[in-house]
C-alpha cells in the first residue's frame, strides 16, 4: 500500500513538471489561439529582420480622458511643415485589444512618407456598452487637432485605419456627420472630427443581426447579444444604435474615400473549423461588398481589396500616401 502511494505521487510529480516545462516554452497556455501565433510569428520576423522594429513614441500613453483606456501614443514625422496623421484604432471584437497592435511596418512607412501616426486605447464593453468606444475614440481625435500648433499636425489631412472593431469606430468617424461643437466652452470639442480618408481590414459595415443573417453565408444566429452590447432593452432601441454606428446607415456622397481589405473573395467556401468559420463570418467580405455598391451608387470613391479583387491599392499606407501627401508636394 505504502509503495502504491509512492508511485502515485512520483507520477503526480512528473505531471507536474510536464506541465511546467510546457508552460515555460508557451507562458499563455494557448499555443493553438491565432493571435499568439501571429505574435510569435511577428517575433520571429523581427528577429530575421523582415519586421522592423517599432520606434519610441514622442508621446507614450498621452492621457485624453479620465479612464485607464484613455490614452494614445504619437509618433511625429520629421518635417519642417506640418505634417498629416493617421490615428490606428486597434480591433478585438470591442471586447479586448491595445494599441501596441499598431503594424511595426506601416508605422515606418507612414514616418519615412512624412506621416505622424497615433495609436489610441479606448473603453472596452466590459466599461461601458457601445459606442463608448467610438466616443472615446472621436475625444482622441479631437484633442490631436487641438495640440497640432504644438505637434506639428496638419488638421486638414487627417486618416484613420483598423481592423475588426477598430475598422468599424474608424468608418464611424469618416461618414459620420461634424460632430464638433463650435460653441462648446471646451476647445477641444470645437474641433473637427471629419476624416481625410479611411482605410479597414475585416470591417463590419453594419452591426444589424437581421442584415448579418441575410448577406453573410452560413450566419444563422447571433455570435453575441446585441441587445447587451449596445446596453438597451428593446428592439426599437437597439435599431436607433445601429443606425447611429454602422456604415451602411451613415454614408453620404460628401464622404471621403476607403480603402477596405478582406480575407476572403465573396465566393469562398466556408471553412470547416468551427473556430474559423466563426471569424470568417463575422469579418466576411460582403460587408465591404455591400459598402461599396453605396458609395459607387454615390459616385464615393470605395476600393475594395480581396484575392483576386482588382484593386488601386495594395496597402494601407499606399493608400494614405497617395491621399495625405501626393496633391500637397
Amino acid at each position: 500500500m505504502v509503495m502504491l502511494r509512492f508511485m502515485l505521487i512520483l507520477v503526480l510529480v512528473l505531471c507536474i513538471q510536464l506541465i511546467a516545462v510546457s508552460l515555460a516554452q508557451n507562458p499563455s497556455g494557448a499555443g493553438d489561439n491565432p493571435r499568439n501565433r501571429a505574435n510569435q510569428r511577428s517575433a520571429q520576423r523581427r528577429q530575421q529582420g523582415e519586421m522592423p522594429a517599432k520606434p519610441e513614441p514622442d508621446h507614450k500613453n498621452f492621457a485624453y480622458g479620465d479612464h485607464e483606456r484613455h490614452v494614445f501614443d504619437l509618433w511625429l514625422a520629421e518635417s519642417t511643415r506640418p505634417t498629416p496623421l493617421v490615428v490606428f484604432i486597434h480591433g478585438g471584437g470591442f471586447t479586448g485589444g491595445r494599441k501596441e497592435s499598431l503594424n511595426a511596418r506601416a508605422l515606418k512607412e507612414l514616418l519615412d512618407a512624412g506621416i505622424s501616426v497615433a495609436a489610441i486605447n479606448y473603453r472596452l464593453m466590459s466599461h461601458a456598452p457601445l459606442p463608448a468606444g467610438h466616443h472615446d475614440s472621436r475625444q482622441a481625435l479631437q484633442l490631436m487637432r487641438s495640440k497640432a500648433n504644438e505637434w506639428n499636425i496638419d488638421k486638414t489631412r487627417v486618416g484613420a485605419f483598423g481592423g475588426s472593431a477598430g475598422a468599424q469606430i474608424c468608418m464611424w468617424l469618416a461618414f459620420h456627420d461634424e460632430m464638433a461643437i463650435p460653441d462648446s466652452s471646451d476647445p477641444v470639442e470645437r474641433e473637427s472630427t471629419r476624416l481625410t480618408c479611411v482605410a479597414t481590414n475585416g470591417g463590419q459595415t453594419t452591426m444589424d443581426v437581421a442584415w448579418w443573417k441575410e448577406w453573410i453565408p452560413g450566419y444563422t444566429k447571433p455570435h453575441r447579444d446585441f441587445f447587451w452590447t449596445f446596453g438597451v432593452q428593446t428592439q426599437e432601441e437597439y435599431m436607433e444604435k445601429v443606425a447611429e454606428v454602422s456604415a451602411l446607415f451613415l454614408i453620404s456622397e460628401d464622404d471621403p474615400p476607403i480603402f477596405m481589405s478582406y480575407g476572403m473573395a465573396p465566393d469562398d467556401p466556408i471553412p470547416t473549423d468551427p473556430q474559423r468559420s466563426r471569424g470568417w463570418k463575422v469579418h466576411h467580405v460582403m460587408f465591404g461588398v455591400k459598402l461599396k455598391e453605396k458609395m459607387d451608387a454615390l459616385g464615393v470613391e470605395a476600393d475594395l481589396k480581396y484575392r483576386g479583387a482588382d484593386t488601386t491599392y495594395e496597402s494601407v499606407s499606399q493608400f494614405f500616401i497617395e491621399k495625405l501627401t501626393k496633391s500637397n508636394r
